[in-house]
């Protein structure tokens, strides 16, 4: 059986951390959302809502899954992968589902000179993580083998005078280096 072009695409795959996140299903509080959203477009333009609609989606849902993207496209009235589309340019956006902790660790040139290489390797050895197969487009969440804790690397945070620095979940940490790590992982460890 052949898949549709969208199920090639989308980069969804089952993680540990999908146990924090039930499945996507469109809510009250969603279809509210995207009404409000798509108010503020002209009809013609409505495909102008995709960004705030899957902001909104990954923050309620944990990711973005392909039952999302084809939830979008139908309010948007667009084809699925014109969502897909954008989902894949944003780097911020995640196609699999993250641990209930997740850290993003900065990797630009300031830095990766002040270590966030270094804090990532402590991060990955404290949770357990085996970053050995990620790809860092397609699939750049690791997820620990509990599901708790997951780690990505990301592009600037934009912060280098402070490097290295990382968010966590939406929280921001500055120069935290990897003998501030365990730290880090005891302030989330609830």
């Amino acid at each position: 059986m052949s898949q549709s072009l969208l199920e090639d695409n989308v980069a969804s795959p089952e993680t540990p951390g999908s146990k924090f996140y039930p499945p996507f299903v469109p809510t009250a509080a969603l279809e509210v959302e995207a009404d409000n959203r798509l108010a503020q477009f002209p009809e013609d333009q409505k495909r102008s809502a995709v960004l705030p609609l899957l902001h909104f989606i990954q923050h309620h849902h944990g990711f973005i899954s392909a039952e999302a993207i084809e939830w979008v496209a139908g309010r948007l009235e667009i084809q699925p992968v014109k969502v897909l589309e954008v989902v894949t340019f944003y780097p911020g956006f995640r196609q699999s589902a993250p641990g209930k902790v997740h850290f993003r660790v900065c990797r630009t040139l300031s830095c990766a000179m002040g270590g966030s290489y270094e804090l990532m390797e402590k991060l990955c050895e404290l949770t357990g993580i085996d970053r050995s197969h990620s790809d860092s487009h397609h699939h750049p969440v690791t997820v620990s083998p509990c599901g708790k804790w997951s780690v990505e690397f990301a592009e600037c945070l934009a912060s280098c005078g402070t490097a290295p620095v990382c968010l966590v979940n939406d929280d921001f940490h500055e120069a935290v280096t990897a003998d501030k790590a365990q730290g880090l992982l005891d302030q989330y460890a609830e």
